[in-house]
């Protein structure tokens, strides 16, 4: 077991095991955005660091086919920044609740020695979309293409510069697609860790398996921070998901069926 799967581990709660928790109808999620962790500054304007950080956020809620409603913010600020790179922050966050609809209720800042942000986000659904719930024999698919995120990364890390409308930038939800597609799907999730690792974690929840219809290249079971959906739906639905991805204009991958099978996640973790 990893150190973050084992450290998880030592918390006993019906709520932790989803992107998000549900608690009294309400869905809640919340993750990191860490400078030297998940971003450099050189990589990208503060403006584009704040709409990041809440779209990785949000990503949790839209992979559980949840309606964003509240953000909370946490914001640890270098004491040598000024105020116009502090107003882009707050206007990365705002224009990205604007356009989810979604209103900032507070939160708290504190000096630090880099730029750390911890958002919370508080969403509900009245059909939660789980990890759980994969039957044997589904078709397992995911949407959009994978690779590009950790191929941008490479670049930026050896001192290059990608376009603006790079995943790694600004990731794309599939909102639309996931509130047409809903009634057909068993089970799914946002991959934020890469296909393979993602997949790991729905073999854990589920204790089943996976028939590749062909091998998959390294450069797309490994590449993180995604934000694609992976999901799994009885292969009667295939027509009518097809219909809808083209409708939302969402490209779909249908790569494996779900069986009683050994999987092997052979990507290194993007954690610790």
């Amino acid at each position: 077991m990893d150190l973050e799967s084992y450290f998880i581990s030592q918390f006993s709660t019906k709520h932790i095991g989803d992107d998000a928790a549900i608690v009294d109808g309400l869905i809640y999620s919340k993750d990191a955005f860490f400078e030297g962790v998940h971003f450099k500054r050189e990589w990208l304007s503060c403006k584009e660091i704040a709409k990041k950080a809440m779209l990785v956020n949000i990503s949790d809620a839209v992979a559980m086919n949840a309606k964003p409603l509240y953000v909370l913010l946490s914001v640890a600020m270098p004491k040598n920044i000024t105020k116009q790179e502090a107003k882009a922050l707050a206007d990365g966050f705002k224009e990205v609740a604007k356009q989810f609809d979604i209103e900032i209720i507070g939160g708290d800042t504190i000096s630090n020695t880099k730029l750390d942000i911890t958002i919370t986000v508080i969403s509900k659904s009245k059909k939660p979309l789980l990890r759980k719930g994969m039957k044997k024999g589904d078709f397992v698919a995911y949407t959009g293409d994978l690779g590009k995120s950790a191929k941008d990364l490479k670049i930026l890390l050896r001192g290059g510069r990608v376009k603006k409308t790079s995943k790694f930038k600004e990731p794309k939800l599939r909102t639309d697609f996931i509130k047409k597609t809903r009634k057909y799907l068993h089970c799914g999730m946002d991959i934020s860790d890469g296909l393979f690792s993602d997949l790991e974690k729905l073999l854990h929840v589920n204790a089943i398996g996976y028939r590749f219809f062909r091998k998959i290249p390294k450069n797309v079971a490994c590449s993180g921070e995604e934000y694609e959906l992976l999901f799994s739906f009885d292969k009667r639905y295939k027509t009518a998901i097809i219909r809808q991805a083209k409708r939302t204009r969402t490209k779909i991958n249908i790569f494996a069926t779900a069986q009683r099978k050994h999987f092997r996640n052979t990507c290194k973790r993007h954690h610790f």
